[in-house]
């Protein structure tokens, strides 16, 4: 067929389509929702995935996390339980592959400036601790290791802890009341987003209203046990370390060190009462569970795709009825077969393009939609929304760039697909049969 003769058939079938312009354009629709839903879906499953990589990869690709838990067997009877300054001792001096490691301890406690008052998380930690956990010092410095070793009564604030117990002000070298013993604030840190809660592995933690402060001076000062008071609850909770924070040297030994450090500790415990967490190993997971949402998505969305298609195919068959005569006219005039089956197709793969197209436009709107439709939520269910979870009210479509041509040459294939038979159908008829057509 030479390139005039073509163009000259799509010329034709646009003139047909356009005789029933709105039975052409409820088609055209269908293929459009199709191809925008592709798209749309995709990128929607991309933004999730990656708002929750980017929280794993946050803990630190090189690190391995190992958290104190309350036992929950019949065997603990209370008293101490977790992570203890040994198994600290005996992780460092005998595990190579180790870069760093901080140990961790948090109390709850109430800071005073004045008569401002806060509800704060006492964090006893090293030097290291910013290394490691990826977070930086606005103002100030951090305590250094002579800090460690005089048990100095220095601090370090979040950003927004600062903000609210110094309001206006520099908060450096200012005191902060904690219990009856008074520190000083040598450093504010950077603001630091609030981590969710990684399946069983990891809880959420809010770090607006952390005190850093030496894990010599906690011990000493605070001791092991917190006593937990809540209206009808009296908790008494014992244990040395909450978390201890490692860094691993080489990416590639991760796995390896992690193995070895659970060895390690679980030597020293009958209870299970301590839990490991790789950010590696579920950074590795969320990948995998990308992959299958992806190819989940993107079948819901091909559904779509293929109701478009026979809505297609509905229509052709309908205007393959509606012009029998027309049919039969041309094969008397000498149209043979190939031209008939030619026209129909070309008629079917135009309204399929032509929704491909239009589908590919208005999934190009998916993000700047998706935002101003999430800031209308926020403006008329406010109360609502902030129930929703933080990775659902934050995330945002990342456009996934293979979806686009993929969406599109598979609408275009839809229309050849469903026009087929309807083209088929229409070149078999018999030329005298389809002339006395009414």
């Amino acid at each position: 067929m030479t390139r005039s003769r073509i163009g000259r058939t799509i010329w034709l079938s646009i003139k047909s389509l356009m005789l029933h312009p709105l039975r052409s354009g409820l088609t055209v629709l269908g293929i459009l929702i199709g191809v925008s839903s592709v798209i749309w879906l995709l990128a929607i499953g991309e933004g999730i995935s990656a708002a929750s990589q980017r929280q794993i990869a946050s803990l630190g690709a090189r690190n391995i996390i190992v958290r104190s838990v309350m036992p929950t067997s019949d065997n603990f009877e209370g008293g101490g339980y977790g992570l203890t300054r040994d198994d600290y001792q005996r992780i460092v001096e005998t595990v190579p592959t180790l870069e760093t490691a901080v140990p961790i301890r948090e109390f709850q406690r109430e800071v005073r400036s004045g008569r401002r008052r806060l509800e704060g998380r006492m964090v006893g930690c090293t030097p290291e601790y910013p290394g490691v956990v990826k977070t930086t010092v606005a103002q100030g410095r951090f305590f250094n290791q002579e800090d460690m070793d005089d048990e100095s009564n220095y601090c370090v604030l979040a950003a927004e802890a600062s903000e609210y117990l110094y309001p206006g002000g520099n908060s450096l070298g200012r005191a902060l009341m904690v219990d009856d013993e008074f520190y000083t604030v040598i450093g504010v840190m950077d603001p630091r987003a609030a981590s969710a809660g990684i399946g069983g592995s990891l809880a959420a933690e809010d770090f607006s209203n952390d005190i850093y402060i030496p894990i010599s001076t906690l011990w000493r000062r605070l001791g092991d046990m917190e006593i937990i008071q809540k209206p009808g609850q009296f908790q008494q909770d014992v244990k040395e370390i909450s978390q201890i924070t490692m860094a691993v040297a080489d990416v590639d030994d991760v796995l390896k060190t992690a193995e070895v450090v659970r060895d390690t500790v679980q030597r020293g415990h009958t209870l299970d009462d301590f839990t490991i967490t790789v950010p590696l190993e579920l950074l590795n997971q969320a990948r995998t569970t990308q992959l299958m949402f992806i190819i989940f998505l993107g079948m819901i969305a091909a559904i779509s795709l293929v109701v478009g298609g026979i809505g297609i195919m509905n229509i052709m068959l309908a205007t393959v009825t509606e012009r029998t005569r027309e049919i039969g006219i041309r094969r008397a005039v000498g149209a043979k077969q190939g031209d008939i089956v030619s026209q129909f197709l070309a008629e079917s793969v135009v309204l399929s393009v032509v929704g491909g197209a239009l589908g590919v436009v208005g999934g190009l709107f998916c993000r700047p939609l998706s935002i101003g439709g999430r800031e209308m939520m926020y403006r008329f269910f406010p109360d609502q929304m902030e129930n929703v979870p933080d990775l659902i009210r934050t995330v945002e479509p990342v456009m996934v760039g293979w979806s686009v041509p993929l969406a599109f040459i598979i609408s275009a294939m839809v229309g050849v697909v469903f026009g087929v038979y309807p083209a088929i159908k229409a070149a078999k008829l018999d030329p005298i049969v389809a002339l006395r057509h009414e």
